[in-house]
């Protein structure tokens, strides 16, 4: 049966994977609920045409691409002709813990990775790893990539105007979405990356799926410092230390620096420093633990002080920057946990705060005074941000073994964020205020229907209330409420074999283009009256159907999830941007948030591991993506209907492999890769399609573990963000032309870890 399986994703005649294909491939999955399944054994994937659109609009993998994935899925196939029979070593379990029901864990598409991935990576960063989750994207436009994106939904800047993040991120429960710039990973258990529609069994809510960042457990018994030195001067520091310090009292402090030179040289000012990352993370945390309750304090640091010099006029990695620009962020933070267990029921209250400083600013003209007389401009921008968060969720569930259980909480938050921004078109800083409490009440029923059928529904009711003022004159409330939900069945048709289907409903609110607004009064009089109606932007509301297999060979030591889906949005928020003259002469670039009339994003996912051998254990994921805008006409009058989203390609892939050469010494080896697809919703600007090989040596000599990684090995060019019908070069007379911000080149680096071993007692 393995054969046959496997053999399904082998398409004949190296057809390619099409936007075509994947979107006849997903189109109707409540067809596909009933023909999949004896589709997929049978080994054959029916072509199904979806409606037509522009020629112009459609995009198509290139026989590299085709020879590429055909080959990845015939050896795959062929490697399922030589599994080990009987093999006794066991795959490591792996469990989500960012919802309460572990009933329901199967029925999520969801990604973990864990702490020995993101060594093998030399990754300090959420952004070093986020390559290996299959539909899952990030955005730069700063020092890091801070704007994440699921099955190509979710922001890729912010300016002026709050955002409210349709991928939410957390850390250890703490909100931090939108503050992509903490995310390090130094002590973390594991990242869980879990797609589509959440918030019907956790307090925060989000669109598109949600990033939980898991720190270490206090009484894991840890000793040990770290030392590391990679490229473009890269170097850090760490300690940990954790583990049981009396009878149910352990605890756990880490910290570490990481800093580095950057990529970028600075040919005006003759550094090499101007995109530096100097970044310090601290973490502490207490942990009491009775028969039936547990009580848990934590603290968070982290100081990022980052420079920002990433735009070049000549689109290379040097810049002419005369006034480079800074990425800075301080977070504070604390939470307190208090579980009880009381054998009926368990309950969690968990009590958090967070506070981030942070600083964002460019040289908006990328040059300097003198580079073109009579036709330079200079300009900067920084934009200065106090943040405050403080939250209490409460989750209770049923704790008995019975035929039903279930789950509820209810969730508050209250946040302000504060802005100044200082530019050298504005006649004096602007400032805006606003602040937002948002109640919520939440919660879901599992039921077993029989032996092998269970179905759970969930809901949602959520009351948003903001109120957003400023220095241009808007002063504007939002009150909204709505609600969100999910149901869906799961069969377990075998012990070992899932299948499982689940419809949700997600939202988030709308809010105000305060960028716009703010700009108005700077604008030639005709276009101010057409330009007010697009103040406001209104609540955005997604459909999600999922078809999920889940298996495991426990005779191959061979787990795989395979997901179909389809997502329908409605009111979608668009991103958009105005390019208009001044009234002094100059020209306003103003971005603001549109309504499209809706969205279309089809596509599968596909997640494995299999170890044949004790030495040897492969991963594998497979993304492919159908997504764009439907009956949607832009504020300008242009017809973007049929459109690719951005942020989205088409397909990506990972494939690695770890073996044991020895029995202190492992090399893993890995390829990831993804197809072009576009920065913006203008079409004007793409990322390339894109290919890296990342590996890594790692050994174990007494108490060392060393690494030797290398990202990027081959140093394959990336791309982070990108302009299109843009001029900014004074010296072409500020002509159109494409312009894009670098991404990491090959960095190449060495991780030492010295643990201290345990006294004699």
């Amino acid at each position: 049966m393995l054969r046959t399986i496997i053999s399904c994703f082998v398409m004949p005649t190296h057809r390619a994977f099409t936007r075509r294909f994947v979107s006849g491939l997903t189109k109707g999955l409540s067809k596909v609920l009933i023909n999949a399944v004896t589709r997929d054994l049978t080994g054959c994937y029916r072509h199904r045409h979806t409606k037509p659109r522009p020629a112009s609009h459609r995009t198509h993998i290139g026989s590299f691409q085709r020879t590429l994935f055909s080959s990845l899925f015939v050896c795959v196939g062929l490697l399922g002709w030589t599994i080990a029979e009987g093999s006794n070593n066991t795959l490591e379990e792996v469990t989500v813990t960012a919802t309460l029901l572990n009933e329901a864990s199967p029925a999520l598409s969801a990604t973990v990775l864990a702490e020995p991935q993101m060594q093998q990576r030399g990754a300090v960063h959420l952004e070093n790893m986020i390559s290996l989750a299959p539909n899952v994207a990030s955005s730069s436009g700063a020092s890091r990539n801070r704007f994440f994106q699921i099955r190509g939904i979710g922001e890729r800047s912010q300016f002026v105007e709050p955002v409210n993040p349709s991928v939410g991120v957390l850390l250890d429960g703490i909100d931090l979405s939108g503050s992509g710039g903490a995310l390090t990973l130094y002590d973390l258990q594991q990242v869980e990356i879990l797609r589509g529609p959440q918030g019907t069994l956790m307090g925060a809510n989000a669109l598109a799926g949600l990033i939980a960042l898991r720190s270490t457990a206090t009484d894991n018994a840890t000793r040990e410092v770290t030392a590391g030195v990679e490229n473009n001067g890269g170097r850090q520091v760490g300690a940990r230390l954790g583990g049981t310090l009396a009878d149910g009292l352990s605890g756990r402090i880490a910290f570490q620096q990481f800093q580095s030179d950057g990529f970028v040289n600075n040919q005006w000012l003759d550094r090499d420093d101007t995109n530096q990352r100097d970044e310090l993370t601290g973490r502490a945390a207490l942990r009491w633990q009775a028969t039936k309750h547990a009580l848990e304090v934590a603290a968070y640091y982290t100081d990022i002080d980052n420079g920002y010099d990433a735009f070049s006029l000549d689109n290379t990695r040097s810049t002419l920057s005369d006034e480079p620009g800074e990425d800075d962020l301080t977070l504070k933070a604390a939470r307190l946990n208090w579980e009880y267990r009381g054998g009926a029921y368990d309950s969690l209250l968990q009590l958090s705060h967070a506070k981030t400083l942070s600083t964002y600013s460019y040289d908006e003209d990328w040059s300097y005074v003198g580079i073109a007389p009579g036709w330079e401009y200079s300009s900067f921008d920084q934009y200065r941000r106090d943040r405050s968060m403080s939250s209490a969720e409460w989750r209770l569930q049923s704790d008995i073994p019975a035929s039903t259980r279930w789950a509820l909480g209810v969730y508050a938050r209250e946040e302000s964020e504060a802005l100044r921004r200082d530019y050298t078109y504005l006649s004096s800083p602007f400032h805006s205020d606003i602040d937002t409490l948002t109640t919520a009440l939440f919660g879901q029923i599992n039921h077993d229907i029989n032996a092998q059928l269970a179905g759970f529904v969930g809901a949602r009711v959520e009351q948003r209330d903001s109120d957003y003022v400023d220095s241009a004159g808007v002063d504007h409330s939002f009150d909204l409420s709505y609600w969100t939900g999910r149901a869906g069945l799961i069969w377990q048709y075998q012990s070992d074999q899932q299948l499982h289907v689940t419809v949700s409903r997600g939202a988030r609110a709308g809010g105000p283009n305060a960028q716009l607004l703010a700009s108005i009064d700077a604008l030639p009089e005709a276009d101010q009256g057409t330009l007010s109606g697009l103040g406001t932007f209104d609540e955005e509301t997604l459909l999600s159907l999922e078809l999920g297999w889940v298996t495991f060979w426990p005779e191959y030591q061979l787990r795989s999830q395979l997901t179909l889906f389809a997502m329908d949005r409605q009111d979608q928020q668009a991103k958009a941007s105005l390019v208009i003259p001044r009234n002094d002469g100059s020209t306003a670039f103003i971005d603001y948030t549109d309504n499209a009339a809706g969205g279309k994003h089809r596509g599968l996912e596909w997640e494995a591991t299999w170890r044949p051998y004790e030495s040897l254990t492969w991963r594998a994921s497979i993304g492919l993506l159908d997504a764009y805008f439907d009956d949607y006409i832009s504020a300008t009058g242009e017809d973007l209907s049929g459109r690719s989203q951005p942020q989205a390609p088409e397909w990506q892939y990972s494939l690695g492999a770890t073996w044991a050469l020895h029995q202190r010494v492992s090399l893993h080896l890995e390829a990831v890769g993804s197809d072009d697809y576009f920065f913006s919703d203008r079409h004007t600007v793409q990322a390339p399609e894109n290919h890296q090989i990342n590996v890594s040596l790692s050994g174990e000599f007494r108490s060392w573990q060393w690494t030797l990684w290398a990202r990027n090995l081959t140093d394959s060019t990336t791309f982070t963000r990108g302009f299109g019908t843009f001029g900014n070069d004074p010296r072409k007379e500020y002509r159109l032309e494409a312009y894009r911000q670098y991404g990491e080149p090959r960095v190449v680096g060495l991780t030492l870890h010295y643990r201290f071993m345990e006294r004699p007692k």
